[in-house]
């Protein structure tokens, strides 16, 4: 792509004579159409200082122009101009992005984003190829031939753009082509399974993950019963990962609406998934693991008895280290899964598995927790236990009580044996 600027030479033929505006053309506009599309595949330089304003502003008109004349069109695009329209849209999008060095630390939260230079040309170009995607005078059957998975694949790799605004219309857009291009579909589901997996095992920086699964969450929405091999796979193998990158909390939602719904179309896949949220479960960040026990919680709430005693043991022996943990946000959210109905009704069904697996660990938070929240909460969950099953509850502490006997000993072992070995240095 050349970049055409005051410093880079002449432009092009198409420049140089003037073009008619649509509204100004009687008869075939078919020339005039072609004609306009070559003019806006020159791709400026936006750089400061680059100059050329007065042919941007030219560009700038007929990009417009041609918006118009998609909206008024009433009969179908014919084949010749296709690959003008492609070429077009090409020219313009696909583009090296503005990018940082690859070792230089960015925070969404805090860093602002680079912006497109050419956003003045480029929205209109996309907006331009909106429409022509969604315009009823397409023939998808024709088409789908320039928009083959060579276009979308360049197309998909536009989504780790930083500028917002590009990202938007990048998810409308693919969308409407999801819809529209049905022989596509298993494509563009496996290139963005792909993008997820170069994501999570090699770079943990993306920059469009939330807005592809905004488009999967449709895309699942709408999957027919029973769910095909093919789509549990991908659950599998696609989205359970996407909890291992360290900045979950950027596409948190959207990830879990997408699980969310697998679930809520095939009960069964409940311990699937929770075992896989296991699976990811981060040991030394705290407000991932905040996240984690809210989709958890969210999740427990939509799983059927007979798979939540598939996913009780090690579900509850991740849950017991969140009550012990010293960061209190950790152990509060844990404490209150015991707020939600649904989920003590899970619990009470299963108590003989659950309480000596969790009583240890709430009875050595409710000695030695710093926070009070956390001290006031605890209590709460053992009372709660206690009027479950009161001999149940005895039995888990007199086992606890035995269990910290054997602990101190074992210290207390230790500490004269280390004792002797010093003395005889």
């Amino acid at each position: 792509m050349k970049l055409f600027s005051a410093r880079s030479g002449p432009l092009p033929p198409e420049f140089l004579t003037p073009t008619p505006m649509f509204s100004e053309v009687s008869g075939d506009k078919g020339p005039v159409l072609t004609r306009k599309l070559k003019l806006c595949s020159i791709v400026f330089d936006f750089s400061e200082g680059s100059g050329l304003e007065s042919e941007k502003e030219i560009k700038r008109l007929h990009l417009l122009d041609l918006i118009e004349y998609i909206n008024a069109l009433k009969t179908p695009f014919p084949e010749s101009i296709l690959p003008e329209v492609i070429a077009m849209a090409s020219e313009n999008m696909f583009r090296p992005l503005p990018c940082r060095p690859a070792d230089a630390p960015f925070d969404p939260d805090e860093d602002e984003p680079l912006l497109e230079p050419s956003w003045s040309h480029l929205h209109i170009v996309y907006e331009f190829f909106l429409r022509f995607v969604t315009s009823a005078s397409l023939d998808c059957r024709v088409a789908r031939k320039y928009v083959d998975p060579v276009f979308l694949t360049r197309f998909l790799e536009l989504f780790n753009s930083e500028d917002v605004r590009e990202r938007d219309y990048l998810k409308t857009t693919l969308h409407r082509v999801y819809g529209k291009f049905m022989p596509h579909r298993g494509f563009i589901r496996k290139a963005i399974a792909n993008s997820f997996s170069h994501f999570v095992y090699v770079t943990e920086r993306h920059n469009g993950v939330a807005e592809l699964l905004e488009i999967l969450g449709s895309i699942i929405n709408g999957f027919a019963l029973p769910l095909k091999q093919e789509h549990k796979q991908f659950l599998q193998q696609t989205l359970l990962p996407l909890h291992k990158p360290g900045n979950l909390n950027a596409y948190n939602q959207q990830l879990s609406y997408c699980i969310s719904q697998y679930m809520e179309k095939e009960p069964a896949l409940s311990s699937t998934i929770i075992l896989g949220l296991l699976k990811y479960w981060p040991i030394t960040n705290c407000s991932k693991e905040v996240l984690f026990l809210t989709e958890l919680e969210a999740l427990l709430d939509i799983t059927p008895p007979d798979s939540f005693a598939v996913v009780v043991q090690p579900l509850f022996r991740t849950l017991a280290r969140c009550v012990g943990s010293p960061h209190f946000q950790v152990a509060e959210r844990t404490l209150f899964l015991w707020h939600n109905q649904y989920i003590v009704q899970l619990i009470s069904g299963r108590r003989q598995e659950i309480v000596p697996i969790i009583a240890p660990a709430l009875i050595t938070c409710s000695r030695t927790h710093w926070n009070q929240a956390v001290l006031s909460l605890v209590q709460n969950v053992i009372r709660l236990l206690q009027d479950a099953d009161q001999q149940l509850w005895s039995r888990a502490v007199d086992m606890s009580n035995s269990l910290e006997e054997k602990r101190d000993d074992k210290l207390k072992k230790r500490s004269s044996n280390w004792s002797k070995l010093a003395s005889e240095a």
